[in-house]
């Protein structure tokens, strides 16, 4: 007999979506400090520019472009318990593609021109909604999608310990577009934030925290541990 509930039977018949659950979030958690040393080492950019979107015109780019593709990718083939699983990692996948397609533009100061390789159309407006939407609904995976448990079964207290971690990541998430908005809004003119990344840290933070979420779903912490009689 075993004591493992509905919920993780599906999981561990679904073992490659596991593999996809920690692949999704370790590309999220290594994305920007990959993006950060790798122009440094390729460019010889010594700052960090004001977005991730903003690697872009970097010689990072292709490795933007390309990371940003295989999250969409593996979002796509994502299949969760539910449709709306689907349904999210789904639309994840769209505007992933759209984040990679359609470019930021780049605020050329003195100190980022020896980072830029080229100049590209841009699509700022576009872009945004893109990030915006992606983050979002990584939001709700967090919040709403990872922490559902099974009808028939209570949580474990590895389930009350992932809930919690899914909750904090996608409050960070959710605080981190909510604080982006509000600086692009009010404070990006402020001389005082002229030299510090703002937009670059809240996103960072915000892909820990999505790559956090991601990984603790695949099973690599706080994982149930199961007997068989």
């Amino acid at each position: 007999m075993s004591t493992t509930t509905p919920e993780r039977k599906g999981q561990y018949q679904l073992i490659p979506f596991l593999w996809l659950r920690r692949g999704i979030g370790f590309l999220g958690f290594v994305f920007p400090v990959v993006l950060v040393l790798g122009a440094w080492w390729l460019g010889g950019c010594n700052v960090i520019l004001g977005s991730i979107s903003d690697y872009y015109h970097t010689r990072m780019g292709d490795v933007f472009v390309g990371v940003i593709c295989v999250i969409g990718l593996f979002l796509f083939t994502y299949r969760g318990p539910d449709k709306a699983d689907s349904i999210a990692s789904n639309l994840a996948c769209i505007f992933a593609m759209g984040i990679a397609f359609f470019p930021t533009d780049i605020k050329e100061l003195h100190e980022t021109t020896s980072c830029l390789i080229c100049k590209v159309d841009t699509f700022k407006f576009v872009h945004n909604i893109f990030a915006a939407a992606f983050f979002l609904v990584l939001t709700y995976f967090s919040l709403c999608l990872f922490t559902k448990t099974a009808k028939d079964d209570p949580p474990t207290a590895q389930k009350l310990k992932r809930n919690f971690v899914y909750k904090v990541c996608g409050y960070v998430m959710l605080s981190c577009i909510i604080l982006i908005f509000v600086y692009w809004l009010f404070l990006k003119d402020l001389s005082i934030l002229n030299n510090i990344p703002v937009i670059f840290i809240f996103e960072w933070i915000a892909l820990w925290a999505f790559g956090i979420s991601w990984i603790v779903k695949g099973g690599w912490f706080l994982e149930d541990k199961f007997k068989k009689n």
